[in-house]
């Protein structure tokens, strides 16, 4: 079922409505329950369809007031909520539509089965790397691509598509190439994960590497108008898309790397001394670094740089940008991300330690 050319206004009825708005809102968007906002904004709950229907049979009439039949909807999120999380949700409570509420208890988007009705669209095209071989998984590689590798029931990358078009991405670029035809065929063009999905096609005898496939975007004829977000499509992360390209906008960086902090503790007590002389004993200390998350963003000129039909890893676009004295931005991620590059990181991610 699909809502394509619906606002959120087109599921809303005020909590002055009679039943009959609310059984016409229902029977025209093909809904199970209408959702009912106040005069003040707030969200005061839902009218599904079988309250209606036994109003009804009891004997009132549709021109009576709605709101002794509002309720409570089974579930409620908010706008960090990730969408993949909630639609497993909605599938194990059987339920159809789950409002977003913000925190000031406002109605501001609904997630259906294929899109998100009222969300903000962004003007950035997401590219998600999902070519690679995996063979650090051994045998799990064999007949399934690394990014189709399933994580609580789904591949790891219709989760990163879910969580974009969460954000309100809704042009996807996937570049394939090892076991291609298995992600084509599972993605399709996108429609039933509620975005639009293009294919940046890599030989399989010449791979491109994570930057060499971004040039294929203009070889297609595709140019971008906002800073593109690219990935790897073997991380699980809930990272705020909105908010690393918000940053990205604020620096004003050529490009914006999205980082994770790794922190090493050292076994030993370390002596730290001058000219041979100790100063302190420091036992067991931390070390920590900031590690490359597989997450950017890009200013569309920079897509001219990456040289054609060249194994091109997308590190060398940012050295090329420190060069040149461009701003390469660092962005922190927190603790929300994993990269399923080894078994036992894999099995991690599957709860399996």
């Amino acid at each position: 079922m699909t809502h394509h050319n619906a606002n959120l206004s087109d599921f809303i009825i005020g909590s002055s409505a009679s039943i009959r708005d609310a059984l016409s809102l229902i029977d025209h968007q093909r809904i199970s329950a209408a959702f009912v906002v106040g005069n003040d904004g707030i969200f005061q709950g839902v009218v599904r369809e079988g309250a209606i229907r036994r109003s009804l049979l009891t004997g009132q009439s549709l021109d009576e007031p709605v709101t002794p039949l509002v309720s409570k909807p089974p579930m409620l999120t908010g706008p960090e909520d990730g969408r993949a999380e909630v639609l497993d949700l909605m599938q194990a409570l059987k339920v159809r539509e789950v409002p977003v509420v913000d925190e000031t208890g406002r109605l501001s988007s609904i997630h259906v089965e294929n899109q998100i009705v009222g969300m903000r669209k962004l003007p950035n095209w997401a590219v998600i790397m999902a070519g690679g071989r995996g063979t650090r998984l051994g045998r799990l590689t064999k007949d399934v691509p690394k990014p189709m590798l399933p994580v609580a029931g789904r591949p790891i990358l219709e989760r990163l598509v879910l969580h974009l078009v969460g954000a309100g991405v809704s042009t996807i670029f996937l570049s394939v190439n090892y076991l291609a035809d298995i992600i084509e065929k599972h993605f399709g063009d996108g429609a039933k994960f509620g975005c639009t999905i293009e294919y940046l096609r890599e030989d399989l005898e010449h791979p491109l590497g994570t930057g060499g496939s971004l040039r294929l975007l203009g070889d297609l004829g595709y140019q971008p108008s906002a800073p593109i977000l690219a990935m790897n499509g073997d991380l699980i992360t809930n990272f705020q898309v909105d908010d690393l390209l918000k940053a990205h906008a604020r620096e004003l960086a050529a490009a914006t790397i999205a980082v994770s902090e790794y922190r090493h503790e050292v076994p030993f007590g370390v002596l730290e001394s001058t000219d041979g002389s100790l100063d302190r004993i420091v036992e067991k200390p931390t070390i920590s670094w900031w590690v490359n998350a597989g997450i950017y963003v890009l200013e569309p000129t920079l897509l001219a740089r990456i040289p054609r039909s060249d194994l091109f890893p997308i590190t060398s676009l940012f050295a090329d940008c420190l060069s040149r004295q461009e701003r390469v931005n660092l962005w922190a991620l927190g603790d929300d991300w994993q990269d399923i590059g080894r078994p036992a990181e894999l099995a991690q991610a599957r709860g399996q330690v």
